[in-house]
């Protein structure tokens, strides 16, 4: 059904959209430039000539992380309700910056393990907390707009980020240091900084947005108090048990999780595919332009992120808006190999 908006709505999504949605999305491309540093970090110094890591080492160093990030996610967002959005997702950027700053002084297989556990622990609860977040401000006839903007962060961290890690691996030897330590410190900074700006910049609810009026306050606090009763009445007080018990939710659970491990696949292994290139193809790339091979899938990834999300808003999402990028991305992945 069409719905009229009125002008407290409109004002009240926009200064969301402008003040919020940027600064999260911000905090996502931080959190996965540096989880999938370890990627740009392996075919250029840290595998072969300065950890002498085999490919089988490398692959656990980056897939130990998920553990971690597994056995503590939902601890980190039963915190985040009690602590609120505003500390507990400035701690958590604050904490994996730190670890991951502690990447430029690794010396070993064990302590990158270590550190790549630990990584995992830090960042735990991020995505899913933000995305709770930003459900806690949205109202759901405008979430996936909202949440497409949030989710572009993703692509854009590999169109922005490959470039970004390959001009701070060509800096070796300043400070004393391996292209790849330097890298691992100039993504981690930024966590740390941005972090301390979360704690006081982020409001934990419209009853704590200075920048929204009354008018669009009480229409945030209504439309969102509406929509729990709605959702109370159809379905009764929300049970873990009951969501487990749902076939659906294991069914999007392995849909889940067959994309991420396409997406992450390509994210710790691109670089290195591509370095494996300049022996097939008897030719040489330098480290800025394996950064920007490494980019350019993610520039159309997210132009039809955009587009296709836009199209999902509008319609209604369907199966075919889950099952046609999938399985493009089915056909493509191998094709392109």
């Amino acid at each position: 059904k069409s719905h009229e908006m009125t002008s407290a709505e409109k004002s009240a999504i926009s200064k969301i959209s402008i003040r919020l949605v940027p600064f999260i999305a911000l905090m996502f491309f931080i959190n996965f430039l540096d989880r999938t540093a370890i990627s740009f970090a392996g075919p250029n110094g840290m595998t072969a000539a300065d950890l002498a890591l085999t490919a089988a080492q490398f692959g656990f160093a980056a897939g130990i992380f998920f553990v971690g990030y597994i056995i503590l996610e939902v601890p980190s967002n039963l915190a985040l309700h009690k602590f609120g959005a505003r500390k507990w997702l400035a701690r958590i950027m604050v904490t994996w910056g730190i670890v991951a700053l502690l990447f430029t002084w690794v010396s070993s297989a064990t302590e990158l393990y270590i550190l790549r556990f630990l990584l995992g622990v830090a960042e735990a609860g991020f995505f899913p907390g933000a995305i709770l977040f930003l459900s806690t401000w949205v109202p759901s006839r405008h979430r996936n707009k909202i949440l497409a903007l949030f989710y572009l962060a993703q692509p854009l961290t590999t169109v922005i980020g490959a470039p970004l890690a390959a001009e701070l691996i060509a800096m070796h030897g300043a400070f004393g240091l391996e292209g790849w330590r330097i890298m691992f410190f100039g993504v981690a900074v930024p966590a740390i900084v941005v972090g301390i700006i979360t704690f006081f910049y982020l409001p934990d609810t419209p009853n704590d947005a200075k920048w929204l009026n009354k008018e669009e306050r009480d229409w945030l606090n209504g439309a969102l108090a509406q929509e729990e009763k709605i959702k109370e009445k159809a379905h009764g007080s929300h049970k873990t048990g009951l969501a487990l018990a749902d076939k659906r939710v294991w069914l999007l659970s392995i849909v889940y999780f067959g994309l991420i491990y396409g997406l992450y696949a390509l994210a710790f292994f691109l670089p290195t595919i591509i370095g494996g290139f300049e022996q097939q193809f008897n030719t040489k790339f330098d480290v800025f332009d394996k950064g920007l091979i490494t980019a350019i899938p993610y520039l159309p990834a997210a132009i039809a992120l955009y587009f296709w999300s836009r199209d999902a808003a509008k319609r209604g999402v369907r199966p075919w808006h889950i099952g046609i990028p999938a399985l493009v991305g089915a056909i493509a992945i191998p094709a392109a190999l």
